[in-house]
């Protein structure tokens, strides 16, 4: 059962630039064979539950709105802005949606939601159950940032993502590190994919739990992958505040634009975010 919105450790901070994700990795089912094991983050530090029906909660998410430099660095093609009709909190769930639509400029429309200025931390297990859109040129994703992202550029400041998805490939996910040395097409990660059942069609849960030189990846609490700094070709930029972001990307590098199959409305379906300590 769901519980009451919590939100504590407010720590302001500002947002930077997008990324370029080309994932660099194997897929892995269901591998616990790692070294460094799970810390106890037990203490519910965020429950953004989605029980209140209107936009998301000022209080904890804000948005990226436009285009940004070459489609947020990856050539995609959306208009990311704040309307009701793009994302909005619905029947116990977040619903970030993408349009065909003509929008300044652009022949898409969706939303990114961003925690900077509101909360960040560091180390924690952070947990979002989702049920994914599909197709062609859809591309959801729900990730982290180093909060100095404004004063050391990305891919200096970390990215840690925790869920990405190419549309067009429903049973399977990517969780993924960008750091100095290691972002775009050397970035670090693996794939996780359903023996049975799609992404698309059910909600499941993305998860990484976070402490000091290691990151651990988790579907349906599934561990898939560890990440530590021997992993690493370059320097380890993970023991600092990160904030998060979720959004539906359509098109870009990573997935490729949408065909003649594509279906839209598209929508990502959020039923919450946990964060623990």
């Amino acid at each position: 059962m769901k519980t009451n919105t919590q939100f504590m450790n407010i720590r302001p901070r500002w947002f930077g630039k997008g990324k370029l994700v080309l994932i660099a990795g194997a897929m892995l089912l269901g591998c616990s064979d790692y070294t460094q094991k799970v810390t106890n983050f037990n203490q519910l530090v965020l429950a953004e539950e989605f029980d209140t029906n209107g936009p998301p909660n000022p209080a904890i998410w804000g948005y990226d709105i436009g285009r940004g430099q070459n489609g947020w660095g990856n050539n995609e093609l959306q208009f990311y802005t704040d309307r009701s009709k793009n994302v909005t909190v619905k029947d116990g769930n977040l619903v970030i949606t993408a349009e065909k639509e003509s929008f300044n400029g652009a022949e898409y429309t969706s939303a990114r939601l961003i925690t900077k200025g509101k909360f960040q931390q560091a180390y924690g297990r952070f947990e979002a159950r989702m049920r994914l859109p599909w197709g062609q040129g859809m591309w959801p994703a729900f990730w982290m940032l180093g909060s100095d992202i404004d004063t050391n550029p990305w891919p200096g400041a970390g990215e840690i993502d925790i869920m990405e998805f190419r549309g067009q490939n429903p049973t399977t996910v990517l969780g993924t590190v960008h750091g100095p040395g290691y972002s775009g097409g050397q970035s670090i990660g693996k794939s996780y994919s359903l023996k049975n059942g799609r992404f698309d069609t059910e909600f499941h849960i993305f998860g990484v739990e976070w402490g000091p030189k290691y990151i651990n990846f988790y579907v349906d609490n599934v561990l898939y992958n560890q990440i530590t700094p021997a992993n690493l070709p370059g320097e380890w930029v993970f023991d600092k505040p990160f904030f998060l972001l979720l959004n539906l990307a359509v098109g870009g590098s990573f997935v490729g634009s949408p065909n003649n199959e594509t279906v839209f409305p598209q929508t990502l379906l959020v039923d919450y975010v946990r964060i623990y300590k």
